[in-house]
């Protein structure tokens, strides 16, 4: 009876030591381009020791205590007319001389569309 061959067997060691060359081989030949995105020019970097310097006529001052209640520039004030004193604030007095109406977005509508 003939003796019959088995399948040739491929070592491993060898199909490695390839697949890391081909590796290294694809990684050295590749170029990496980088992404060419939009420029932006940003402001500069202020120092951090830098103050900003707020006014104190340009803070306005809502607080609530611990019964609810709001304290606008340290008054109490109902909740109905926190939105007329924000708009006297906001406006500034930036009506027209001689008109009682404010300024415009203070009368803007909430919806966009």
């Amino acid at each position: 009876m003939p003796r019959r061959k088995g399948a040739p067997e491929v070592n491993a060691g060898s199909m490695a030591d390839i697949a890391f060359l081909l590796l290294i081989f694809f990684l050295v030949t590749t170029t990496i381009e980088t992404d060419a995105g939009l420029d932006r020019m940003l402001p500069p970097i202020e120092p951090p020791d830098t103050d900003v310097v707020i006014k104190q006529k340009n803070i306005f001052t809502v607080n609530i205590n611990k019964n609810g209640q709001l304290l606008v520039e340290e008054q109490l004030m109902s909740l109905e007319d926190l939105k007329e004193a924000a708009m006297d604030f906001l406006d500034n007095g930036g009506a027209p001389s001689g008109s009682p109406e404010y300024c415009n977005y203070c009368k803007g509508s909430r919806d966009a569309s």
